[in-house]
């Protein structure tokens, strides 16, 4: 009996870790992602997308059904990912969300890393870990750890609650002592792909040039409007976010005229609404254009235009998004952008 035990606990354990969390390699094109994201829908019907590039996966409910353990539903979803899509994802398998987080940036030599749900499991796995691997932490956090001789995830779960709190402050020093002891509440809720897509554009020094930050506008929208063309969604509204040099927000939006996925629609929408600002000699910092209030593509009637260069601007567009899927992301861009790395 004391031989066979251990084992059923470590079984019982490993059934528990019911989470998945799924990344796909940065940089997979948009249209693969949702591919990717298709192949969990005959799985589970509890599936949370986190763009541009995770999901999570609840299975709990559906181990009986398909009378698989998590480990081997793992295996199922990166076997058919690479099969249909041809995307290496990498799965981890554990029994909360952070937990899942972190195992699947450490996927085992088959791309999978199972963290099974008892606490002597979720220490070994953590606790050896780097303070900067503990899932959620910022790097200014982390160094502030460090400098307090905090290298590791398991001294982080160690270290007195009250004095975590003290460093790194009440509510983000409880949070991440939490999940360094392999805690999180939250729930996989099903969603979808979101309703807003953003794009931020950095400056290196306070920017006073409007030509620069109208380019660095123009940036954005272009990297928005080939996103919601890839992802069959048109924007309803249009947000421009500026961070000023005292590090303060100023945010407008405008309701756009119809709904659309056109990068110069979005460009000359954020353009008004930057003109509109009046700024005089203004310091930013940043740019930050947000397409909102997206709906399916389907649901857009497409208007035939009796403008020539408006049509013939269309069909260099639809060109380019050729180009750009088979050459890369931004090989294809307006003059203007020319001296402008490819974000």
């Amino acid at each position: 009996m004391s031989t066979t035990q251990p084992d059923l606990h470590r079984e019982d354990a490993a059934r528990r870790a019911t989470v998945l969390h799924l990344r796909v390699p940065p940089g997979t094109p948009d249209p693969l992602y949702r591919a990717v994201l298709e192949v969990l829908e005959p799985i589970t019907p509890t599936v949370q997308v986190i763009p541009p590039g995770a999901a999570l996966a609840d299975v709990a409910g559906v181990l009986r059904l398909h009378r698989r353990t998590p480990f081997e539903l793992a295996w199922v979803i990166r076997l058919r990912a690479a099969a249909m899509t041809g995307v290496d994802v990498h799965i981890g398998a554990a029994g909360n969300w952070a937990l899942a987080a972190t195992a699947s940036a450490r996927p085992s030599p088959n791309g999978i890393r199972l963290v099974e749900d008892s606490p002597a499991a979720v220490a070994a796995f953590l606790h050896p870990l780097p303070i900067d691997a503990l899932y959620g932490i910022g790097r200014r956090q982390a160094e502030t750890l460090r400098r307090f001789g905090i290298h590791h995830i398991g001294t982080l779960a160690a270290v007195p609650p009250a004095t975590v709190q003290r460093v790194l402050g009440g509510r983000d020093g409880r949070l991440l002592q939490e999940r360094a002891r392999g805690e999180d509440p939250r729930r996989v809720i099903p969603s979808v792909l979101p309703r807003s897509t953003s794009e931020s554009r950095a400056f290196g020094n306070d920017e006073l040039n409007p030509d620069a930050i109208r380019t660095a506008i123009l940036d954005a929208t272009v990297t928005l409007g080939a996103r919601l063309r890839e992802r069959d969604q048109a924007a309803t509204a249009v947000e421009l976010q500026l961070r000023m040099s005292d590090r303060s927000l100023l945010t407008r939006s405008r309701k756009l005229p119809a709904p659309t996925a056109h990068s110069t629609d979005l460009r000359d929408s954020a353009y008004g609404i930057f003109d509109g600002l009046h700024l005089q000699r203004a310091r930013i910092r940043a740019v930050t254009v947000r397409a909102d209030q997206l709906i399916d593509a389907a649901r857009v009637a497409e208007q035939i235009s009796l403008d020539r260069t408006e049509e013939n601007i269309r069909r260099i567009e639809t060109a380019i998004d050729r180009a750009n899927r088979r050459f890369g992301a931004g090989s294809v861009r307006p003059a203007a952008l020319a001296d402008r790395r490819t974000a």
